[in-house]
């Protein structure tokens, strides 16, 4: 690799040929402002923020996307970058809402936070604002243009990274926006509800739909019994909203302060993530067996879901019948645990706490219903959760761990990495292996599907079937492998996808890193490692061997995919507008 040597504000610096003049601070611990970048979504230089004078230059570079050069003499911090770096956050806030204190984003803000180094007090460039909207008919995610800074982060991960291109850039100068075409809501676009535009931008321009003043007034109703589940994912990331490092497995905390929040149970998803897996295995095998649709796509993720039935509905019928795991979760409360614990399904109140808003828009579906009633009533993100812990005067730090509740509580190693890329294909592997074989599968960690390589593949040896399988994630990446499908290129048996790089560990409702802090840690390894630890440290780390699925079979359900299992736990997907322009 060739190799650059430059001088950043007196200190000498070798770095990679390919490297910019921000990333090489970077590696000299030198800290430059932006707020347009972030790592490996957007780079264009438009916000002037990250602006650096470089020794013979005719003027200012914007560091983001300035490269790096041999013998290079760069300054990040003169004066005169000082003061234009605060005129253009002046400039910015002349036609920015600024209502901080009820802003959503509040501590958490990106042009707060640089407002506050650089010492802007006043707002001397106060005149004319642009027109803007609130868009807020989605069921998942609010757009608020008042607070959008312009910087495009939110542009390029739906264009670029997730490849949908629901939202975009209108008009010229003064009066530019972002926003869907023809001035669309995005219920009115190919919005999949991932919520990847929420944590890519960096101020209050977009947000999740609240649900916490629904989910307070269940709690306060004495006619409400109200059940929380929490999903996989939510365990390794909710500790970042209490200070705690990035992947910190918080799960007997997270029991404990939901508890204390009032709910009547704490049931978890991963029970039914392990359900999903006995749902989900058999109909791969009896699809395999009987001649069915393959390959046959797994259904855990919403976003992924709307998107295939959006951009790709000729691969419905691939699609696995089952509900996603918080579904299922909320079938079977208002169902099996209503009968047991006798009290009438209606007067039942489910709670989801899910890393994804696209979960907000599930729960919506007509689809997922039974007898008149939806599985799930309402959807909390990990942020959302996390300030009702903060209203409710919780110190969740200083919680002692504490238990699910039996006996939709209890789970396997295999439930819990369905919150990363290649997680449900494992725990299904690790199923459907015995399964078919007879035999113990000693070695449960199959590392072919784990990773966050944009696409994976593998082939399974079930006793001399060879099954193919592949993981995809984010929606970019899915679209790659579906033209590979319908290029005749590549054919598999079983493919994994999920809606969001990383899968749910860095799904929209997850807690939001700056672009600052996303260039010194990845979330998404470290979220990942601590379900992995979580896996590795379970006694049971097979979903067939979880007491609690034993019983709900044979009390209830009979065996996976009977008559029963599909009334409850199985659903049907639509096509949708694809909306062309």
């Amino acid at each position: 690799m060739n190799m650059i040597n430059l001088t950043i504000d007196g200190i000498k610096v070798t770095v990679p040929a390919d490297y910019t003049v921000l990333e090489a601070a970077k590696a000299a611990k030198i800290n430059i402002p932006t707020l347009c970048y972030l790592k490996d979504v957007n780079k264009i230089g438009a916000c002037r923020m990250c602006l650096v004078e470089v020794k013979g230059a005719r003027g200012l570079g914007a560091a983001c996307v300035l490269p790096v050069t041999e013998g290079m003499e760069v300054k990040t911090n003169t004066e005169a970058l000082r003061k234009a770096r605060k005129a253009n956050l002046e400039l910015l806030l002349s036609n920015h809402n600024r209502e901080c204190t009820s802003c959503v984003r509040s501590a958490n803000c990106e042009l707060q936070a640089l407002c506050n180094e650089y010492g802007v007090t006043d707002y001397p460039f106060e005149g004319s604002k642009t027109e803007h909207t609130v868009d807020e008919i989605s069921p998942s995610i609010v757009r608020d243009n008042s607070k959008c800074i312009l910087c495009r982060r939110c542009v390029a991960v739906c264009n670029e990274v997730q490849k949908i291109g629901a939202i975009g850039v209108s008009k010229r100068g003064f009066n530019t926006m972002v926003g869907c075409i023809y001035g669309n809501s995005l219920a009115e676009s190919p919005c999949i509800n991932c919520g990847q535009c929420i944590v890519a931008c960096p101020v209050g321009a977009l947000h999740e739909k609240d649900s916490i003043k629904d989910v307070w007034a269940a709690l306060s109703d004495p006619t409400k019994h109200v059940v929380v589940q929490p999903a996989p994912a939510v365990r390794a990331a909710l500790g970042e909203e209490f200070g705690l490092p990035v992947g910190t497995n918080v799960t007997g905390k997270l029991a404990a302060s939901l508890r204390r929040l009032g709910f009547d149970k704490v049931f978890d998803t991963d029970f039914a993530a392990d359900l999903t897996i006995m749902e989900e295995g058999t109909e791969l095998l009896g699809r395999i067996k009987n001649g069915g649709v393959l390959p046959m796509i797994t259904s855990c993720s919403p976003g992924w879901i709307k998107y295939c039935e959006t951009f790709y509905p000729e691969f419905i019928p691939n699609l696995s019948s089952c509900k996603s795991p918080h579904e299922m979760m909320g079938a079977v409360v208002k169902s099996y645990y209503a009968e047991k614990s006798g009290i009438d399904p209606k007067d039942i109140y489910v709670v989801s706490v899910m890393p994804c808003t696209a979960k907000k828009f599930e729960a919506g579906r007509e689809e997922l219903s039974n007898n008149g009633l939806q599985d799930v009533d309402a959807v909390l993100t990990v942020r959302e959760l996390a300030k009702m812990i903060k209203t409710a005067g919780i110190d969740f730090v200083d919680l002692d761990d504490e238990d699910f509740d039996d006996v939709l509580g209890e789970s396997t190693g295999a439930a819990v990495i369905f919150g990363v890329t290649g997680g449900v294909m494992e725990a299904a592997l690790r199923t459907v292996y015995e399964v078919v074989t007879g035999k113990t599968l000693e070695n449960v960690n199959l590392t072919a599907v784990r990773g966050m390589e944009g696409i994976k593949e593998a082939e399974v040896d079930l006793d001399g079937k060879i099954v193919r399988v592949a993981v995809a994630h984010g929606t970019g990446n899915a679209s790659a492998l579906l033209d590979s499908i319908k290029r005749g290129e590549k054919q598999y048996d079983f493919i994994e996808i999920m809606g969001c790089p990383g899968g749910c560990i860095t799904g929209g409702g997850q807690p939001i890193l700056s672009a600052k802090q996303l260039m010194s840690i990845d979330p998404k390894t470290l979220r990942a490692k601590a379900l992995y630890s979580e896996d590795e440290a379970k006694t049971l780390r097979k979903s067939h061997e979880n007491p609690a699925i034993k019983k709900i079979y044979e009390e209830y359900f009979g065996e996976p995919n009977s008559h029963k299992s599909h009334e409850l736990l199985h659903t049907h997907y639509i096509a949708r507008k694809k909306y062309n322009f």
